[in-house]
């Protein structure tokens, strides 16, 4: 066996090298003096493969007869003197640099003091042929892109994660077996070196099921990505980063308050770290190191960080309209990504578009184009129908001028006949009637059409349409149910058992059975919903809601009415509230379930704000003396009020319809109210001191 030990050292990692054909062509035509580029810069996070392509590219050096100068800057002197003495090394103590080098340089980063020296003195001495690459974590400074000369010569080239079939690849070269891979590959997202740490543990038989399951990986990697962390406040903004869809200044100031500049600063200069028009997004696998580490070490902080990216998800999509209101429904829907299908969205930022936006009317033809080759003409017509009736109802995700996902939300009554003429929104409606029917004011959501452009109802794409779409309207309107409608319930029943949706309505047409899964937002509030997905994501959970979630049937709203006018004279009689119907109601709602003190707290509140409507001063003061500080009689209350007993009697029969009338629009979610505008369970302040008195509408 001729040659040595680095020989056979060199082959064996040119069998392994998989990929980056782009950089590779590159630095052929660098090699060869073809084009004028002759310095190639190449950044990325740790363990994405600058090390492996260089020593690729140190290769075809060697074949090519050239000399290759590989220097790593974590090992010298970040001076002038460190990097010539390097060089001088790595030539074999030459003092001089030989015509035709290629001198490829490793950990650039820690090079940053002596890039203006290296660029403007070092490597124009070199000669005509030479080659440079350049290889480091962080992005080139602005003087190689801006300055004409360099501009010209450089090429910069961000190395991303390897596809499918180059991770397939790469761990077929490790030895690691067919079946295996496919896990491998969705737990690695294309990262190299997580690929090759993850064959190590395959060839030592032990497969992690996620990488939460092997915590001397995670370490490893998260060597590999973070040079240092500042302080505890950058820890915060790196766990928010590996919980949020997208990471704002606005985001990281309720988290760390006045240091958020400065950490997003820091953030935004990360290379696993991507700066868009929105925000802040990370690599999908640093989340997913990062994530697994901070559940590891502190996950009560981590939960605290999740609750407070939700309160403010959910505070701006009820605040905002259009796209802005899809943008943070999308951050909503990513933090329940712990569902069966959260592996079909891994990577979907990395392949193109992920906004959900609403349609414009010169994409309905596209739509209703895909809607038919996946369910038929029959189904294309109605879709077509109801985009005249309700077009701004439609959603799409738009890659490369097409769509590549749709989804369209009825809000029904419609007040089309196209509510009998379909025949699924007939059988859901009919549900509806028979089992809890919309109250006055209260709207049906109904997902009706959900594809991909590709691959229908599995498409990526329509798991990402169909929920975020969804999100907006059960937030922004006042629903009694929500439904959605698939034509591949195998495929979706894991994912709605999980969002404790139930399979309530299955109708066969145009040769396909569509099966409905649903929920009666009336019996586990939307906010509660939320807490369930939250803790879903924690123990994995799935199923119907648990029991003590549910509220009782929802009051229509006569006995709403009747409810809330035998509340008013028990307000101050805890023991007797606690067996009024109103305590299953919105009005009793709290994060830890119904109580009473919020019962009581939001109808002293409804009467305070009757207050505030035109000549509401009256009703109010009528209300306050009767039940509130309620004087004895309402003969007492008339005469402190200085009004006759009839016309105080008109007053009150007038309070009690507007102060109901207001309280049902908070019943059915048409107006929500700040829970934290309240006290918490048990506490009572002095306003809330019961009064001795009997209230006067009790006489």
């Amino acid at each position: 066996m001729s040659g040595n030990l680095g020989d056979l050292l060199e082959a064996a990692r040119r069998r392994r090298f998989v990929g980056r054909e782009r950089e590779l062509a590159c630095f052929d035509d660098a090699l060869h003096g073809r084009g004028a580029c002759r310095v190639l810069f190449v950044h990325g996070e740790g363990g994405i493969g600058k090390t492996t392509l260089l020593h690729e590219f140190a290769a075809r050096v060697r074949v090519a007869g050239r000399t290759p100068v590989h220097i790593d800057g974590r090992d010298i002197d970040a001076a002038p003197p460190g990097v010539a003495a390097a060089i001088r090394l790595a030539l074999g103590d030459r003092d001089d640099l030989p015509a035709g080098v290629v001198l490829l340089v490793d950990g650039y980063e820690q090079l940053s003091p002596v890039d203006g020296w290296l660029r403007d003195t070092l490597l124009p001495t070199l000669s005509a042929d030479a080659v440079v690459v350049l290889a480091g974590r962080d992005p080139p400074s602005a003087p190689w892109r801006t300055d004409p000369g360099w501009g010209d010569l450089t090429a910069v080239h961000h190395l991303r994660p390897l596809g499918p079939a180059e991770g397939d690849d790469l761990l077929a070269h490790a030895g690691v077996a067919p079946d295996l891979r496919p896990h491998l590959l969705t737990l690695a997202r294309g990262h190299p070196l997580t690929m090759a740490l993850l064959a190590d543990q395959a060839a030592a038989g032990r497969v992690p099921g996620s990488l939460a399951d092997a915590p001397d990986l995670i370490s490893a990697l998260l060597e590999s990505f973070l040079r240092e962390v500042p302080g505890e406040t950058h820890l915060t903004g790196l766990a928010t980063c590996a919980v949020a869809w997208l990471t704002t200044e606005d985001l990281l100031r309720r988290l760390v308050g006045d240091d958020a500049p400065a950490v997003w600063r820091w953030l935004a200069g990360q290379p696993f770290i991507t700066s868009g028009p929105h925000g802040l997004s990370i690599h999908d696998l640093v989340r997913d190191v990062l994530h697994a580490e901070f559940e590891r070490r502190a996950p009560e902080p981590l939960r605290r960080t999740r609750w407070t990216v939700h309160v403010e998800a959910v505070s701006r999509l009820r605040a905002a309209a259009g796209p802005d209101a899809q943008l943070h429904a999308q951050q909503l829907f990513f933090l329940v990504r712990s569902s069966p299908l959260a592996g079909t969205l891994a990577g979907l930022r990395a392949q193109g578009s992920t906004s959900v936006v609403t349609a414009r009317p010169g994409e309905h033809d596209q739509v209703c184009d895909v809607i038919e080759r996946f369910e038929g003409p029959a189904s294309a017509d109605l879709a077509r129908a109801w985009l005249t009736v309700q077009p701004q109802q439609l959603s799409v995700v738009r890659s490369a001028g097409r769509v590549t996902g749709l989804a369209l939300n009825l809000l029904c009554p419609t007040g089309s006949g196209l509510e009998e003429r379909d025949p699924v929104v007939r059988a859901v409606l009919a549900h509806v009637a028979r089992e809890a029917p919309a109250r006055p004011g209260e709207l049906v959501d109904i997902c009706r059409f959900l594809s991909g452009a590709d691959e229908h109802q599995r498409d990526r794409y329509a798991l990402l349409a169909g929920p975020v779409s969804s999100i907006v309207e059960w937030l922004t309107h006042p629903l009694a149910w929500s439904f959605i409608v698939t034509v591949d319930a195998e495929h979706w029943g894991p994912f709605f058992d999980y969002m404790a949706f139930a399979r309530l309505v299955e109708v066969d047409f145009g040769g396909r059975r569509h099966v409905v899964y649903g929920i009666d937002w009336r019996r586990i509030p939307v906010d509660t919903w939320f807490d369930l997905m939250h803790e879903r994501g924690r123990t994995g959970a799935t199923g119907p809601p648990p029991a003590a979630l549910l509220r009782p049937p929802p009051l229509d709203r006569v006995r709403f009415g009747a409810a809330v006018r035998a509340a008013l004279p028990i307000l101050h009689r805890p023991d007797r509230l606690a067996g009024s119907p109103l305590l299953g109601t919105a009005l009793a709602a709290t994060a830890g379930g119904p109580d009473v003190d919020r019962l009581r707290a939001v109808l002293e509140d409804g009467v305070a704000r009757l207050g505030a409507e035109p000549r509401g001063d009256r009703l109010r003061a009528v209300l306050d003396r009767t039940y509130l500080r309620a004087a004895p009689s309402q003969e007492a209350a008339a005469q402190i009020l200085g009004l006759p007993l009839s016309t105080y009697r008109r007053y009150l029969a007038k309070a009690l319809d507007h102060l109901t009338d207001l309280l049902w629009t908070v019943e059915i979610g048409d107006v929500r109210l700040d829970n934290r505008s309240f006290p918490p369970s048990g506490v009572r302040t002095a306003a809330h001191t019961p009064s001795t008195a009997h209230p006067a509408g009790q006489a």
